[in-house]
């Protein structure tokens, strides 16, 4: 075994392991760009930078949808409605016993690429395209002081907060109501939007529009936001799939509370919703939030596989720069030890909450 390494170790001292390569014209595009400006001129750095932030994107928004599908359907699973309850089931054998790969390539080939071409793209009020070049949809943009107000709003978001758990302590000393969410609520309200008045309207709406070329035809969308196949593809398949495992978590962790909880609720008059929501998930997120960040590290790290439906995200866009310049051992350092922080990201994160819920007082 020293032999090998001692080998392994002399070969790797004999190759270019800088990455001074990245400062060098990239010389290809990137597809499925949002907020980000790369150009084919720029350097391999502002690639690679691209490629990041798509795969941050994907993540983001799919741990969002995967934990919201998780639960819904976990307690779906528990249901005592007959059909609810085995349509749930049927999602959880059907998804989870299928690989994700095809799952994704259904999504993007099947699926997303049948839908009409752009020249024949569905119209919902001037304001929505539908085609198997994007989803288009319109969107917000800033102007003048947009960055001011948000700053602002963000602000009022704090107080806001802060005054919510002023009177959660009022209501917990004095056992009277405090409608706490509705005052967070209303200051927020009035606060951001009394701000966005004194800004000037900072914000507009920017609706898609379909853009010709010089013969005529439909081309391509101009403004709204763009949701391309690829992404909606890549984002299905991941939060499905990832949602059946989070889906039996949920689950596994209600059924393993004492069933006098859930009765002793009753017994108080709570509603159904009142004691999913106030008494019964609560508990089981002690247990749900240590199984729930596996799975989101297995979204994020799953995230590589778009590179067989073409979406630039964080692999895809090395393996380019890899085609293209070569060193290949300090391409994948770079691939390892971005995967490793953004996942180290989202355990900490995970860890600080799942501290918050086990010291919280229920």
């Amino acid at each position: 075994m020293l032999l090998v390494l001692a080998y392994l170790a002399d070969r790797a001292l004999r190759l270019e392991l800088g990455l001074g390569f990245m400062d060098q014209r990239s010389g290809f595009a990137i597809a499925n760009q949002w907020i980000t400006t790369f150009d084919p001129d720029d350097n391999r750095w502002i690639a690679y930078g691209a490629g990041v932030f798509n795969t941050i994107r994907l993540v983001i928004v799919g741990i969002a949808l995967t934990t919201l599908v998780g639960v819904v359907m976990g307690v779906a699973r528990l249901s005592s409605n007959w059909l609810v309850s085995r349509l749930a089931t049927v999602y959880v054998e059907v998804i989870r016993n299928t690989p994700l790969l095809v799952q994704i390539v259904f999504w993007h080939t099947v699926v997303l690429l049948q839908l009409p071409r752009i020249s024949e793209a569905v119209n919902l009020g001037e304001v929505v395209y539908i085609s198997n070049r994007a989803l288009a949809i319109p969107w917000p943009q800033g102007r003048g002081l947009a960055l001011v107000w948000v700053i602002l709003a963000v602000a009022a978001l704090a107080f806001a907060s802060w005054i919510r758990s002023r009177r959660l302590k009022e209501e917990a000393e004095t056992g009277r109501s405090t409608h706490a969410n509705l005052y967070a609520f209303g200051s927020f309200v009035v606060l951001a939007g009394g701000a966005f008045v004194a800004t000037g309207f900072p914000v507009g709406i920017d609706p898609p529009v379909l853009v010709a070329n010089d013969l005529g035809t439909t081309q391509d969308y101009s403004g709204g936001l763009k949701i391309t196949p690829e992404f909606a593809a890549l984002l299905f398949a991941l939060v499905l799939y990832t949602g059946s495992f989070i889906t039996e978590i949920v689950r596994g962790s209600i059924q393993s509370l004492p069933l006098g909880q859930a009765e002793a609720a009753a017994a108080l008059g709570l509603t159904g919703y009142q004691r999913m929501t106030l008494v019964i998930l609560p508990q089981a997120l002690r247990t749900m939030i240590p199984a729930v960040t596996n799975q989101y590290l297995n979204l994020s790290k799953n995230s590589s596989l778009a590179i067989v439906i073409g979406y630039s995200e964080l692999f895809f866009v090395s393996d380019e720069i890899r085609n293209n310049a070569g060193h290949s051992v300090p391409m994948f350092a770079l691939i390892i030890g971005t995967y490793l922080t953004l996942n180290l990201l989202i355990s900490a994160v995970m860890n600080w909450l799942n501290r918050r819920v086990q010291t919280a007082r229920i």
